[in-house]
């Protein structure tokens, strides 16, 4: 699976090269250098290995990530957690899948927006997604990590800019042969998925599908009341995995 992503990201590069998205780009880069100084990579011999391992990366994940149960205690570091956990990953797949759908709808969703006004979106929206889904779960223990809530936002975001955009697909159920569709078709339908996924998903290690559903409900209502009517037609030759990584409850 992450082959494929890999070749997915390089298409997708072919499509943005030379676009001026700097903010996407910052961001894809900071949540790699988290994710690879930090204790989830396992690249770094400090952190130690196998049961150490894991106690450091539960602590991690615990100290950078948002904890429902202990967002709402009044300390000025739990209400911060909703911003760090947006540049922690949870695993290779959790980073990678997130970074390639930022890398692929958030050059063009930068460049419409300006990127001042794009960073506050990105930030501001990730935020409340996940202040949301802890204010849905205020009795959870689990430790919420991941960008893909302000992810969400930006594909919602980009439904509403280009409705029309041409967005080449890989789905398993016509395994994975590449298909074409314009956005108004593939991104509700993501969105659906999700909506599904969170009438059945329970609490405890996972993900956190409601958070996305919020995120994307929150860039399509800021796109529909900051902007005018959608583009016109734009290609975006990219090949996404059906749904990306969610917030991670490690």
């Amino acid at each position: 699976m992450i082959s494929k992503w890999s070749a997915s990201l390089v298409r997708a590069g072919r499509s943005v090269r030379g676009a001026s998205a700097p903010v996407t780009y910052t961001l894809i880069a900071l949540c790699c250098l988290v994710f690879l100084a930090g204790p989830a990579s396992g690249l770094n011999p400090a952190y130690g290995t196998g049961d150490e391992l894991l106690a450091v990366q539960r602590a991690y994940f615990r100290r950078w990530g948002v904890i429902p149960a202990e967002l709402f205690d009044g300390s000025a570091g739990s209400a911060l957690t909703p911003a760090t956990a947006l540049f922690v990953h949870g695993s290779w797949v959790h980073l990678l899948g997130n970074m390639l759908f930022l890398y692929v709808f958030g050059a063009m969703t930068e460049e419409r927006m300006g990127r001042v006004q794009f960073t506050l979106f990105y930030v501001g929206c990730g935020y409340l997604a996940l202040l949301g889904y802890a204010v849905a779960n205020a009795d959870s223990e689990q430790s919420l990590v991941g960008a893909s809530g302000a992810i969400s936002a930006v594909l919602g975001a980009f439904l509403y800019l280009f409705p029309r955009a041409r967005v080449t697909s890989l789905l398993p159920f016509l395994f994975f042969l590449p298909v074409r569709f314009p956005a108004w078709v593939v991104l509700p339908f993501w969105a659906a998925l999700q909506w599904l996924a969170a009438g059945r998903a329970a609490d405890g290690p996972g993900v956190a599908y409601l958070a996305h559903l919020i995120g994307f409900g929150l860039g399509f209502g800021y796109a529909s009341v900051r902007y005018g009517r959608p583009t016109g037609p734009t290609r975006v030759r990219a090949a996404p995995a059906p749904t990306p990584e969610g917030e991670n409850q490690p």
